[in-house]
């Protein structure tokens, strides 16, 4: 009986001993674990800022095109139609200045037609081209006359336009005072995040800047923009920046 008691009392205290030994491993794991998280713990969020901006230049090209009978009178008639477009220019209040004229060319001029019921190209003549283009400060001359340009058209003047480029300058400045603004933005989205956890948030770990979008007003930047956008369509524009920054968590 006394040998069942004294195994007893060896088995009691063998348990208590390893309860003991696990406890202590399991704090020592826990402490361990604490702080291998707290080392490892952060929180990455995306800060955004915006602005309107207003472009300050414009470039519109302008071309000319005719058809003749020969290389001579195609550059004979080219030289008349382009004079009417400087002298519309002039008009619309430009200074010769204002514009570069590409050097002319020229082009054999194919017409398709039918042989036996068979399409051929065939050479009539020759086409000539020109291109002018116009750079100004004034961006409001540049949208009168691309609306004045249609009467000359009805005049049958060779001439074709494409939609004034209105561009912005000093874009570098602009894109780093959005990187200062939306850095802001994310530490506060950062702090709002975490402060029900009773942590804070520490310093910033890794940063890098997403696309820089230059959009018409209450314009969306899509889903294929990855390498940024830059509209150049309208005067009144939307400066975007977006970064990723990754915060450490104390």
């Amino acid at each position: 009986m006394n040998e069942q008691n004294n195994l007893f009392k060896a088995m009691v205290a063998l348990g208590i001993f390893f309860a003991i030994g696990m406890s202590a491993a399991a704090f020592i794991l826990g402490v361990q674990g604490k702080r291998a998280m707290s080392g490892q713990q952060s929180i990455t969020v995306k800060g955004l800022a915006e602005k309107p901006i207003k472009a300050d230049s414009a470039e519109w090209e302008l071309s000319v095109s005719v058809t003749q009978p020969t290389q001579a009178e195609a550059l004979e008639k080219l030289a008349v139609e382009r004079k009417v477009v400087e002298e519309f220019l002039l008009v619309q209040g430009f200074e010769a200045k204002n514009w570069s004229v590409d050097v002319e060319t020229l082009n054999p001029h194919f017409d398709e037609e039918f042989i036996k019921d068979t399409p051929r190209q065939v050479q009539h003549g020759f086409d000539a081209y020109q291109t002018i283009r116009v750079v100004t400060k004034d961006l409001n001359k540049v949208t009168n006359a691309n609306k004045a340009l249609l009467q000359l058209r009805a005049e049958n003047h060779p001439v074709a336009a494409r939609a004034p480029s209105y561009l912005v300058s000093d874009l570098e400045n602009i894109k780093m005072s959005l990187i200062a603004a939306a850095t802001k933005n994310a530490r506060s989205r950062a702090t709002e995040f975490v402060k029900q956890d009773g942590v804070k948030v520490g310093v910033m770990k890794s940063a890098s800047q997403g696309a820089f979008y230059i959009l018409p007003v209450s314009g969306d930047a899509g889903d294929d923009s990855y390498g940024g956008v830059y509209d150049k369509s309208t005067i009144d524009k939307t400066a975007r920046v977006v970064v990723t920054i990754v915060y450490s968590i104390e």
